[in-house]
């Protein structure tokens, strides 16, 4: 199989932004505006970009196997875990489906939380139309809603914004997104869910900040961080 060429500045950017790697598993760091896999967009998903590198770094003349374990939305950066090989794939996919995987999150939001820290429990359902979730009002059922829980913790303050860290522990579509706008607490730039203003890279400040597993191979444990975007401005001191 034939891989497009890759220009020496997309290369080295690819290169800067892996986390982790051994012959099962490549960890990178997602930018905002990237998709995970292909779509009905014409655009090149991570999963593509990284088998064009790996093929021209290690001049691999034969076909890149990359899976996808698990997914992260297109406005949201941070840590996004490819399988090099079959074996690590379904030994992941079944660890990301059985909460194996630890999730942490970082998030500018909009507004002060009431509490520093809380577990958020409720039910989500998802509309397909509208590619948004709403959590189910008090005392109503819809048949599709699911139990969607996290936690969070307050960390600081910006000039204008709260940093939150958030602990995943359901995978419910923009759980995050939903949970944390209902409490009165939206995104910064993630005017689906309430953000009074957009962001100017189009994404939201959503960050997938640190993730905790058990090598689905060697077994042993790992904990991977990536770094924060750079325009997240005043967070630093949190670092």
């Amino acid at each position: 199989m034939i891989y497009r060429e890759l220009s020496p500045e997309e290369f080295a950017d690819l290169q800067s932004r892996i986390l982790f790697e051994d012959n099962h598993l490549l960890v990178v760091n997602k930018k905002v505006g990237e998709i995970v896999q292909g779509d009905k967009t014409s655009d090149e998903p991570l999963t593509e970009k990284y088998k064009a590198f790996i093929a021209m770094r290690d001049a691999k003349p034969g076909q890149v196997f990359m899976g996808l374990p698990h997914r992260l939305d297109r406005p949201v950066s941070g840590i996004t875990v490819l399988a090099k090989t079959s074996k690590a794939l379904e030994r992941l996919s079944a660890m990301f489906r059985d909460s194996d995987v630890h999730k942490f999150y970082w998030a500018l939001v909009c507004q002060e939380p009431q509490q520093e820290e809380a577990l958020l429990e409720n039910m989500m359902w998802r509309n397909e139309k509208q590619n948004k979730s709403y959590i189910c009002r008090p005392g109503a059922t819809k048949k599709d809603a699911k139990n969607a829980r996290l936690r969070y913790r307050r960390l600081g303050r910006t000039d204008r914004y709260v940093l939150v860290e958030v602990e995943l522990l359901t995978g419910r579509h923009h759980q995050i997104r939903c949970q944390l706008s209902n409490m009165g607490c939206p995104i910064k730039g993630d005017l689906k869910y309430g953000a009074p203003r957009s962001n100017p890279d189009g994404g939201i400040s959503l960050h997938a900040r640190r993730i905790t597993f058990v090598h689905p191979v060697r077994k042993e444990p790992l904990t991977i961080e990536a770094p924060v975007p750079v325009s997240w401005k005043g967070v630093e001191s949190f670092i």
